[in-house]
């Protein structure tokens, strides 16, 4: 989805953090697949905050992809984690949020995994993939049906922010599994 740029005219303090890397750096192992004691597909998520939501912000998305997987999907990168209807009192994500649909706070989620988090889990013998992370500021919360499809769910989801964003931030990570 593009969103130009005056849409952000407002939101130019609008920042997201990531915590445990550095913003182009490499993610630990503790939040990937890779993670001695993930799950299949899983991992632990990260802690995420922000400071300097727009005016105006009635709830959150948040984005999470492999840049750099899109094996037979064409442009469409697989879904590692998209939380919507966060709080717009909200300033971030605790880190290891709990399997579910919905979160404690009210929000939703999906991933390629399921209802949970799904870490970078590229693979040792490639090069490191870039993870994004983008957290939009909304002015609206967003009425969906719920989808255990996670290329849908996040379609739907980007549909519905059409017209709606304050703002956006986005945190980039870097991984392989380790040899």
């Amino acid at each position: 989805m593009w969103l130009g740029m005056s849409a952000f005219a407002n939101a130019q303090n609008f920042v997201l953090t990531v915590h445990g890397f550095d913003d182009g750096g490499d993610i630990p192992v503790r939040f990937s697949q890779a993670a001695p004691d993930a799950a299949p597909g899983g991992g632990t998520s990260p802690q995420l905050s922000w400071v300097n939501a727009p005016a105006g912000t009635q709830s959150f998305v948040v984005n999470m992809e492999d840049l750099d997987f899109a094996p037979n999907q064409g442009a469409r990168n697989q879904v590692h984690w998209v939380v919507w209807n966060i709080p717009g009192d909200a300033t971030g994500l605790a880190e290891d949020q709990p399997e579910g649909m919905q979160l404690p706070n009210g929000a939703y989620q999906v991933s390629a995994t399921g209802r949970v988090y799904r870490g970078p889990g590229a693979p040792a013998t490639r090069p490191r993939h870039h993870y994004m992370f983008e957290v939009f500021a909304l002015d609206t919360t967003l009425d969906l049906e719920y989808s255990d499809d996670p290329l849908e769910m996040r379609d739907r989801v980007m549909a519905a922010m059409e017209g709606h964003v304050l703002g956006k931030s986005v945190y980039i990570g870097r991984f392989n599994r380790p040899q």
